[in-house]
């Protein structure tokens, strides 16, 4: 039996979607794996027992990825499962600040108990007249799963997108209207659009990338939307911008101290992939990459190691092999297996980096001193037997 830790309530239809052999448990102490959301993993002690963390959700900016992989911890996460979510929310807050929904319904709110309310309106509506979307410029930054989406909702919307992403992939290419068009300078693409987006992970060399002198690059007047992580944004100076005006309105959706009292901003409270859909969608995946990783060895949505793939094992055995990305490992790991004269029937080898994955199909059942002289080889950090189930 498998044992699974939830760190934050999962969504029932991911945890139900666990085979018979997997079973939830309180104790992370005997969890092979873990589930996590939004759960602060960084100051947590990760059991030896534990081989894989799903994070249910594409951040993983609260999980620590270089310990993990160190571990022998496989972190997985799921792109795209939350991507509508995210879309939908970005649409409606460039509808939302554009036509001035919120101003307009707090300043009714304030005059509710009037009883002239009807005139009241009609004579001070003027106050928050907007502009339609249509025919305006979009700017992206980040052309992945959610990046596109808004990107062709935003064509379909009849507005004028450019996106600049330059890890853009094949695939993600494939994935976006032939009406997006790619900039090639950020400085060039923020000094022409009305919206500006952005849609990347948060990592610790990209902290702070959009700041005072990318700020400065934005055209007069337009808004910046950041439905990805606070700390892309340097929050002071996106303040200074809101309050001498260079900037119309910010839209953020992680509360913070500066956030909460900027001038014209908008802050929600991390709704982005808060529905029922993408929280079950998100929980579904993760269950998966950790049921394919833990049951076949197989690595899809990895953050800290290669995909690496080879179906269901047909042979007898099939080993999985964690180890750093250094010369000589593969001959290390066949010299061993030859040497006791096992037969590969199947191998695959992947790197990241500085670590790298190996998959290998036996024909024959290993001992545990064979497994005992692989964990032994320089560089090796885990080894383990794929139960075929």
């Amino acid at each position: 039996m498998c044992k699974v830790k939830c760190l934050n309530p999962i969504s029932k239809v991911g945890t139900d979607s666990l085979l018979g052999h997997y079973e939830l448990t309180d104790d992370i102490n005997e969890a092979e794996a873990v589930l996590v959301r939004s759960a602060d993993m960084k100051s947590m002690e990760i059991p030896e027992k534990v081989i894989a963390v799903a994070r249910a959700g594409a951040g993983v900016n609260n999980i620590p990825l270089d310990r993990c992989a160190e571990q022998g911890v496989v972190v997985f996460n799921t792109p795209g499962a939350n991507a509508n979510s995210v879309k939908e929310l970005v649409i409606c807050a460039m509808l939302v600040s554009s036509r001035n929904v919120i101003e307009g319904a707090e300043w009714v709110r304030s005059i509710r108990d009037s009883e002239t309310i009807e005139k009241d309106v009609e004579k001070g509506k003027k106050k928050f007249v907007g502009c339609e979307i249509s025919g305006k410029k979009l700017g992206i930054i980040g052309l992945g799963a959610i990046g596109a989406e808004v990107a062709n909702a935003a064509v379909d919307l009849g507005m004028t997108v450019y996106g600049f992403d330059p890890y853009l992939s094949v695939n993600g290419a494939w994935r976006l209207s032939k009406e997006v068009r790619h900039a090639t300078s950020l400085e060039e693409m923020l000094g022409l659009c009305d919206f500006v987006t952005i849609h990347v992970p948060l990592t610790d060399k990209n902290k702070g990338m959009i700041g005072a002198k990318e700020i400065s690059w934005l055209k007069k007047g337009c808004t910046f939307l950041n439905f990805s992580r606070d700390r892309l944004v340097d929050e002071d100076a996106m303040a200074e911008a809101l309050e001498k005006g260079l900037v119309k309105a910010y839209f953020s959706d992680f509360a913070n101290s500066k956030s909460v009292k900027m001038k014209n901003a908008i802050i929600t409270p991390h709704l982005g992939a808060s529905t029922e859909e993408a929280e079950d969608n998100c929980a579904v995946m993760a269950v998966k990459e950790l049921m394919d990783y833990i049951d076949n060895g197989n690595i899809r949505n990895s953050v800290n190691f290669p995909n690496c793939w080879m179906g269901i094992c047909q042979s007898e055995e099939r080993i999985s092999l964690i180890h750093h990305n250094i010369p000589n490992m593969i001959g290390q790991i066949t010299r061993i297996l030859a040497s006791r004269n096992f037969n590969i029937a199947n191998m695959t080898n992947q790197s990241r980096g500085d670590y790298a994955y190996t998959l290998l199909d036996l024909e024959s059942k290993v001992s545990d001193d064979i497994l005992e002289e692989l964990k032994g080889i320089q560089g090796m950090i885990r080894v383990r037997i794929v139960k075929i189930q």
